[in-house]
């Protein structure tokens, strides 16, 4: 343990430090961590190098967006919890207030052509940038470990197969390592290793919590707190981790985003500076406003806070034990294959036409060859391509037509409509419909309003969603505020 000196610096010095890196820090969290280290280790010597180690070995070992825990554990070297709460909120509310404000713009603008069209560019540079982070992410913290090997494998293999994360898939990894390498030698250790069994049995009791919390009648904003904190309270590896998570609660469980504003709140993510994992405000502002995003970036950013303040002063004694160690190379192995897995999920969604495949293959080259081009500089190249293509491939709707309500109503009763991957539903002319979407069995009920298609699931339950439909042969594809939300196959039903 080290004994921290007195500080040469105040702590309004560092939180205005913090302020600045979170408002131009563009790079991912490897760049931001090795910015805290030029600036505040060699440049301004404020904090020293043993302290700024142990904080980034903290980092690693727990969940949590890697630079927002860092960031917190240095504002805590010298300034305690008020240093470190001060540091982080000053890191993440730059990027916190222009995902709201990207988050204002999508709801008023994100049914025109040229949001489509820098979305049409954008998401497909982030698939190559996530691509690129999963590749680089293995070859460094899986290497050539056989076991880690396996763990990442399956991680991806689950993934992609139910697209969402399993969350126990995580703690068995970790427990799994953690018995080959460093077996216990009691079941119920008196001494430090007990702190790996306590990770476990928090999961335990988030998980259990946030299953209950499913089943009641509670408020939006209260449900986006049970969801958003058990997402931060699993982002083992790196923020990226968190994307298959939120895409399988988000999407696939409460239906608050279509697929095509999913992918969207990750491109957001990447052409703004700071956490990755700030994508959350973004998605609590489509589902509840500003007061969703604020609850869902709380809720999501808690727990890293907690896992930080709380072991930082016996993490220094403890930190270096084999079982620890062990832990958390499982857990790291199976969020770099959920990583990997989310490439694949995402870039069927984002890959789409033979431009979207360019833009993703130059995206990985230019980050792979020319390794000083920033991120958010690709991502903004991205989105001028998409404004120039996009235009150009618009021939390819040139045949949707619009369908009225009482030619929706003929076109869907008695009708099966899917994609032939994702979901497959067939509607009924009772009003009912049944089917599966991403391997789970769905029902509700369906009715035509005005010129709106408008269903409900009852299992699982959720609100009425009324899309616009419009038809190209038997292709059917259903708009949501002009955006288009749904595409598939319409035939009668045997």
């Amino acid at each position: 343990m080290t004994n921290p000196a007195a500080p040469v610096y105040s702590l309004w010095q560092m939180v205005g430090y913090m302020a600045k890196l979170g408002t131009i820090g563009f790079g991912g969290p490897v760049a931001l961590v090795g910015y805290m280290y030029r600036d505040l280790v060699e440049e301004r010597k404020w904090i020293s190098e043993a302290d700024y180690k142990e904080g980034l070995a903290l980092s690693q070992l727990m969940p949590g967006p890697l630079a927002a825990q860092l960031g917190i554990y240095l504002g805590y070297v010298h300034y305690g919890v008020t240093g470190a709460t001060l540091a982080g909120i000053a890191f993440v509310l730059p990027s916190f207030l222009m995902v709201v404000a990207l988050g204002a713009a999508y709801l008023a603008y994100g049914g025109l052509t040229w949001m489509q069209a820098v979305f049409y560019g954008v998401g497909a540079a982030v698939i190559g940038i996530i691509a690129l982070s999963a590749y680089k992410l293995t070859t460094k913290s899986v290497g050539k470990d056989r076991l880690l090997w396996v763990i990442f494998g399956v991680a991806a293999g689950v993934t992609i197969v139910t697209e969402s994360e399993i969350i126990w898939i995580f703690l068995i990894s970790g427990m799994l390592v953690w018995l080959v390498r460093a077996p216990p030698k009691r079941w119920l250790p008196k001494g430090g290793s007990a702190g790996v069994v306590a990770l476990p049995v928090l999961g335990d009791h988030l998980s259990t919590a946030c299953a209950v919390g499913a089943t009641l009648d509670w408020s939006v904003l209260a449900q986006i707190a049970i969801f958003f904190a058990e997402a931060g309270a699993f982002v083992f590896g790196s923020g990226l981790a968190i994307v298959p998570f939120l895409y399988g609660g988000v999407v696939s469980q409460h239906h608050w985003l279509t697929e095509r504003q999913f992918v969207d709140a990750v491109a957001v993510a990447m052409i703004t500076p700071g956490p990755v994992v700030i994508t959350v405000g973004f998605i609590g502002y489509l589902v509840a406003g500003f007061a969703g995003a604020a609850v869902a970036a709380l809720a999501t950013f808690l727990p890293c806070y907690l896992f930080t303040i709380i072991p930082a002063p016996y993490f220094r004694k403890h930190g270096r034990k084999p079982a620890i160690v062990a832990f958390v190379d499982g857990c790291t192995a199976a969020a770099i294959g959920t990583i990997a897995g989310a490439v694949v999920v995402l870039g069927k969604r984002s890959i789409i036409d033979l431009p979207t495949a360019l833009v993703m293959a130059v995206t990985v080259v230019l980050l792979w060859k020319v390794r000083k081009i920033p991120e958010p500089a690709i991502v903004a190249l991205a989105a001028v391509i998409g404004l120039a293509v996009y235009p150009l491939m618009a021939h390819a709707a040139a045949n949707w037509k619009a369908v009225d309500g009482q030619a929706a109503t003929t076109m869907f009763a008695d009708a099966e409509y899917g994609d032939g991957v994702h979901y497959a539903y067939r509607f009924r002319r009772d009003g009912t419909f049944s089917g599966t979407e991403m391997a789970k069995d769905v029902r509700g009920t369906w009715r035509v309003r005005g010129d709106e298609l408008c269903w409900r699931w009852t299992r699982p339950p959720g609100a009425e969603e009324c899309y616009r439909a419009e038809r190209d042969g038997a292709a059917v594809r259903l708009l949501k505020d002009g955006t288009e939300a749904w595409i598939g196959t319409l035939k009668r039903a045997p």
